[in-house]
C-alpha cells in the first residue's frame, strides 16, 4: 500500500512551465487566467488589452473565442485581432457555435485568447468542457489567455451555493488554476460593479435589475470577492515559496501538514471531499481520500458501491490521492495509516448512528477522537446535497428482499425445537436453551447477520412458549426464568453478531485470497509467454474473467491505433471509440464512457502505462448503465494493467533487441564483406589487369617464356576470382535456404580423385598424401557439394601450411559412418578460434601474416555438409603441429536395398488411381 507522496518544493511558475514538454517533445504552452469575483468586473477587457500588448511586442495573437455580450468597449478591442471562425455543431435540429480547436492548432499562433474557461461545449464536441480544449491547445505548445469567475472553481462550488443560493453547474478543476503559469485577479468593488450593472455595461437593463435583486447583491459580491482574493493569495504564496526555494533563501518554512478524509458509501462524500480540498489549500498540504474496506463492504448494495466509486473518482478529480485499505476496525486502521504516513489532520463526517445504535454497534468518529493522540480530528457535518448530480452517477436499483435466508433460520429453529422436545421427554436436560443457541449460530454462519438476529428472536419466543412455565403461553411466571430468558436473548444476539462478523471476515479473506491467487497465476502466465499475441490474449481473457467485462486491447500501428486482441473477440470499433482510444493513448489519460473526454464512446479506454511510456490502450464495457468499475475493481484493474503493460514492453524490448542483434550482425557481415572484397577481389583483378595490359602493349617485344608466365598469371588469378565469387554465391544460397542436395549413391574415392584433379595447380607446391581405407561403403550425397566442401578444406590447408609440407587426405568407416579428414603441417588453429572457425567471414589470427582469403570457404563447407545430413569439426593435431578438419557422413545402405525401395515406390505409384 502506497502512502501519501511528499511533493517536492514547487519551482516558480515560470520555471515550472518552461520545463514542461508535451508527449510530442515540444514546449507546453503557458496558461494565464484572468480571475474575477463575478461577471462584469472586466476580465475579458483586461485579457484583450493584455493580448494587444503582446501583439505590439511582435507575438502572433489570435482570438479563439471571445464573448463581448454587446459591450461596445469590448467589441472595439477586437478590431486588430485575427478571429478563428467557430465550428458548427449540430444539436437538436439546430447548429451551435463552438471554438474550433483543430483550426487553432493548425494555425499554430504564439498566443490564443479564449474566453469563459468553464463553458460547457455542445453535445458532439470532442471535449465536454472548454478547459479540456484549452489543455489540448497547450499540449501543442501554444500559449493561452483565458477568463474565469471564482464561482466556477470546483472546490468552492458548495460555498458559492451557500452564499448565492444558486447551484453552479459549470465548474473547472482546481488543478487547472494550480498548473497555470500566471493568475491575475481582476478586482472591482461591489459598489462599482453594481453601478456598471445599472449603466447597462454588464447586462441589458431588465436583466440587470433582476441580477441586482438576486445574485449581485452587495453581500453576495463581497463574499465572492473575498473568495477570489483568498484563492489568489494562496497562489501568490505558492509562487513566493517557490521563489525562496529556487534561490536558496533561508526563512521560516511551513510545517509538513498532511490531510486525510475518511470516505464511506454515504451521500455526504462529495461535501467532505470539497472541505478537505479547501483545508489542504489553506495548509498547502497534500491530501488523501481514505476508505477502509471491511467485511461489511461485501454486503453493500449496488447503489452504495456506485456512490462510493463516484466519490473516490471525485477525490481524484480534485487532485487528491485515493487509498483503499482492507481492515475490520475502521478507526484503528485510519489511525494506523495516519501514524505511518505522518497525517496531521483527519476529517470525518458527523456520527450518523443514534445513541443506542452507537453504543451497540460502535461509531467511528468518537473512536477516532479517543485514539487520535496528536492528530487533529475535524468533524464536519457534510450534509448531502440532494441536487448534487454532477459527480454521483445514477446507480442500479436496490436489491430485492430475499426470504430464503429467513426460511433457513426458521428451519434451524424448528429443528432445535424438535431436538429440545426429544431431549426434554427422554432425558432430564435443564439447559435446553443451548440447543436454540446452536440454531442461532447456524443461521449466522449460513446466512449472515439479519437472519441470525431473526433466529435469535424466534428462538427466544419458541423457548419461552414450549419450555418455560406456564407452557404454551408467552407469559413467564418465575422471575428467575425471565432473567434467564433475557440473558439468553442477549447471548444469542451477541453470538449472532460475532459469528456473522467472523463469517464476513472469512468471506472477505477468501475473496482477497482468490484475487491474490488469480493475480499470481496471471503473473505466471505472462512470464511464460514469449510472443505479443500470447501476452495480449492472456491479458484480455484474465481481465474479462476477473471483472466480468468485455475487453479489447489496442496497440499503435503505423501512426494510428488498432485492435490487437479482444474477449469476446471483437475487432470492429465505431469512429467515436477509435477517436477515444487514440486520444487516451496520446495523452495517457482515460477517455470514453464515464471519463471527461469523448464521452460518446461505447467503451471506457484506459492507457497501459509503464515507467517509460504508454504501450497501448485497454477498452472496457458492459451492458449496464452505471459506472463500469467499483473502487476495488479499479484497484484490481490497475494491478492487471500494470502487469500487462510491463509484459507488453518486455516482449517489445526483446523484439527490439533481436532486431538490433540482427542489424549488428548484418553490419558485421557487410563490413567483413567489404573488407574481403577490397583485398581478395581487388588483388587478383589488379594482377589480371596488369598482366593483360603488359601483353597488349609489349607482346611483340616480350620473350615467349614471359608471355606464357603472364598468361598463366591471368588464368591463375581468374581462377582465384572464380572461387571467390562461387563461395559468395554458395553462401548466399545457404543463407537463403535455397541449397537442396541432389542426392545419389557415390563412391568416396571417386569424389576424392575428382577434387584432387580439379585443384592440382593449387596443391602443386605441397606434398599430397591420400589414404583411403579398403572396402569403403558408398555414401548418399550430392557429389558437387561434397567435392566443393573438400576443395575448400584443402585450399585452406595450402594457405596456412608452408610450401613443401605434407597435406594428408584420409578416409575410413566406423559404426555406419564415413569419415573424411584433411590434415596439414601448418601452425594450427589458436584455441580461442576453434569455436568460431566456421563463422561467416571469420579468419583466425595468425600473427603478423594475413593469408589471402575471404573467410567464406570453411563456412560454405560446413553449410554443404550439414545440408547433406553430415557433420564437420576442426581441431589441432596431437602427433605434430598442424590443423585437421573431419567430415562425417552416414554410410548409404547396400545398393540392392535402394533398388528394392525404388521398385516398391514404382509399384505404389502404379496402383494409385
Amino acid at each position: 500500500m502506497t502512502g501519501i507522496p511528499i511533493p517536492p518544493q514547487k519551482p516558480c511558475a515560470e520555471s515550472r512551465h518552461a520545463m514542461v514538454t508535451t508527449a510530442m517533445g515540444e514546449r507546453r504552452g503557458r496558461l494565464k487566467i484572468f480571475l474575477g469575483a463575478a461577471p462584469g468586473v472586466g476580465k475579458t477587457y483586461e485579457m484583450l488589452m493584455a493580448g494587444r500588448a503582446r501583439h505590439a511586442d511582435g507575438v502572433d495573437v489570435i482570438i479563439g473565442v471571445v464573448e463581448t455580450h454587446g459591450r461596445r468597449e469590448t467589441e472595439a478591442l477586437l478590431a486588430d485581432f485575427e478571429i478563428v471562425p467557430r465550428q458548427q455543431i449540430a444539436y437538436k435540429d439546430r447548429a451551435l457555435d463552438e471554438m474550433d480547436i483543430d483550426a487553432i492548432i493548425a494555425r499554430r499562433p504564439g498566443l490564443v485568447l479564449v474566453d469563459e474557461l468553464a463553458h460547457s461545449n455542445a453535445v458532439g464536441s470532442r471535449h465536454p468542457k472548454r478547459y479540456l480544449d484549452v489543455e489540448e491547445i497547450l499540449d501543442h505548445g501554444i500559449d493561452v489567455y483565458t477568463t474565469l469567475n471564482i464561482q466556477h472553481v470546483e472546490s468552492l462550488n458548495d460555498i458559492v451555493m451557500q452564499i448565492t443560493r444558486i447551484k453552479v453547474r459549470e465548474t473547472v478543476p482546481d488543478s487547472v488554476i494550480d498548473n497555470a503559469s500566471d493568475v491575475e485577479l481582476i478586482d472591482l468593488t461591489p459598489e462599482d460593479l453594481i453601478k456598471r450593472l445599472h449603466e447597462g455595461k454588464v447586462y441589458m437593463p431588465l436583466t440587470a435589475e433582476q441580477a441586482v435583486r438576486n445574485y449581485f447583491s452587495p453581500g453576495n459580491l463581497t463574499a465572492l470577492r473575498e473568495l477570489a482574493l483568498r484563492r489568489t493569495a494562496q497562489r501568490v504564496d505558492d509562487q513566493l515559496l517557490s521563489h525562496m526555494q529556487s534561490h536558496a533563501i533561508s526563512g521560516p518554512w511551513a510545517a509538513g501538514d498532511r490531510v486525510a478524509v475518511c470516505i464511506d458509501a454515504r451521500e455526504n462524500g462529495p461535501a467532505l471531499i470539497r472541505y478537505t480540498r479547501r483545508l489542504a489549500d489553506r495548509l498547502r498540504a497534500p491530501w488523501v481520500a481514505l476508505h477502509i474496506e471491511t467485511a461489511r463492504s461485501a454486503t453493500l448494495s449496488e447503489k452504495e458501491r456506485d456512490r462510493l466509486a463516484a466519490t473516490m473518482r471525485f477525490a481524484a478529480h480534485l487532485g487528491g490521492t485515493t487509498e483503499i485499505i482492507p481492515g475490520e476496525n475502521v478507526a484503528e486502521e485510519i489511525i494506523r495509516y495516519a501514524s505511518e504516513h505522518n497525517i496531521t489532520h483527519v476529517i470525518s463526517g458527523k456520527p450518523h448512528r443514534s445513541g443506542w445504535r452507537a453504543a451497540l454497534f460502535g461509531s467511528t468518529t468518537p473512536e477516532l477522537i479517543r485514539r487520535a493522540g496528536n492528530i487533529s480530528i475535524h468533524v464536519v457535518s457534510g450534509d448531502a446535497d440532494k441536487n448534487d448530480t454532477g459527480h454521483i452517477l445514477t446507480a442500479a436499483k436496490q436489491k430485492n428482499f430475499n426470504p430464503i435466508p429467513y426460511l433457513y433460520a426458521t428451519v434451524f429453529v424448528g429443528v432445535a425445537l424438535l431436538l429440545g422436545l426429544l431431549l426434554d421427554q427422554t432425558l432430564d436436560v435443564r439447559n435446553i436453551g443451548l440447543v436454540f443457541l446452536m440454531a442461532v449460530l447456524a443461521s449466522a454462519v449460513m446466512s449472515g447477520l439479519m437472519p441470525a438476529l431473526f433466529a435469535s428472536i424466534l428462538s427466544t419466543l419458541t423457548y419461552n412458549f414450549f419450555f418455560l412455565p406456564p407452557l404454551h403461553t408467552l407469559r413467564i411466571a418465575d422471575p428467575e426464568s425471565a432473567v434467564a430468558l433475557f440473558f439468553f436473548l442477549l447471548i444469542a444476539v451477541t453470538a449472532s453478531n460475532l459469528t456473522a462478523a467472523v463469517q464476513r471476515q472469512a468471506a472477505a479473506a477468501r475473496q482477497r485470497a482468490r484475487s491474490t491467487a488469480e493475480l499470481y497465476l496471471f503473473s505466471k502466465k505472462l512470464a511464460g509467454t514469449g510472443t505479443l499475441d500470447d501476452v495480449l490474449w492472456v491479458t484480455v481473457y484474465q481481465v474479462a474473467l476477473m471483472l466480468k467485462l468485455r475487453v479489447v486491447v489496442l496497440l499503435p500501428e503505423q501512426g494510428s491505433i488498432a485492435v490487437r486482441a479482444g474477449y469476446p473477440p471483437d475487432d470492429t470499433l465505431a469512429d467515436a471509440d477509435i477517436a477515444a482510444a487514440h486520444w487516451a493513448f496520446e495523452h495517457s489519460l482515460p477517455a470514453g464512457r464515464g471519463a471527461e473526454t469523448l464521452t460518446g464512446a461505447k467503451r471506457l479506454y484506459l492507457p497501459l502505462r509503464t515507467g517509460r511510456t504508454t504501450v497501448g490502450v485497454i477498452g472496457l464495457d458492459n451492458d449496464g448503465t452505471g459506472p463500469l468499475l467499483t473502487p476495488e475493481q479499479q484497484r484490481l484493474l490497475d494491478a492487471l494493467a500494470d502487469q500487462a503493460a510491463v509484459a507488453i514492453e518486455r516482449v517489445q524490448l526483446v523484439a527490439a533487441v533481436e532486431h538490433a542483434a540482427v542489424a549488428a550482425e548484418a553490419d558485421r557481415l557487410r563490413s567483413a564483406l567489404l573488407t574481403s572484397i577490397s583485398h581478395d577481389l581487388k588483388t587478383p583483378l589488379a594482377a589480371v589487369i596488369g598482366a593483360a595490359g603488359t601483353l597488349k602493349e609489349f607482346a611483340a617485344s616480350l620473350p615467349e617464356v614471359d608471355q606464357h608466365e603472364l598468361l598463366a598469371t591471368v588464368i591463375e588469378e581468374s581462377d582465384r576470382l572464380n572461387r571467390f565469387i562461387a563461395n559468395l554465391l554458395d553462401m548466399t544460397r545457404l543463407e537463403a535456404g535455397a541449397t537442396v542436395p541432389n542426392y545419389g549413391i557415390h563412391d568416396v574415392g571417386d569424389i576424392i580423385g575428382a577434387t584432387l584433379n580439379r585443384m592440382s595447380k593449387i596443391t602443386a607446391h605441397h606434398r599430397m598424401s591420400v589414404e583411403v581405407a579398403p572396402h569403403m561403403p558408398m555414401v548418399r550425397v550430392d557429389p558437387v557439394l561434397l567435392e566443393q566442401a573438400l576443395f575448400n578444406l584443402i585450399d585452406n590447408a595450402t594457405k596456412y601450411a608452408d610450401i613443401g609440407s605434407m597435406i594428408l587426405l584420409s578416409s575410413w568407416t566406423d559404426d555406419g559412418e564415413v569419415f573424411l579428414r584433411v590434415s596439414d603441417e601448418g601452425p594450427g588453429i589458436p584455441p580461442e578460434d576453434l569455436t568460431r572457425i566456421f563463422d561467416t567471414f571469420y579468419r583466425a589470427n595468425k600473427g603478423d601474416h594475413t593469408k589471402a582469403g575471404t573467410g567464406l570457404g570453411l563456412a560454405v563447407s560446413k553449410g554443404f555438409i550439414e545440408a547433406m545430413g553430415g557433420g564437420i569439426f576442426a581441431a589441432n593435431r596431437t602427433d605434430r603441429q598442424g590443423a585437421l578438419f573431419v567430415i562425417t557422413l552416414p554410410a548409404a545402405a547396400p545398393l540392392e536395398t535402394h533398388i528394392k525401395q525404388d521398385i516398391s515406390s514404382s509399384e505404389r505409384e502404379a496402383e494409385t488411381p
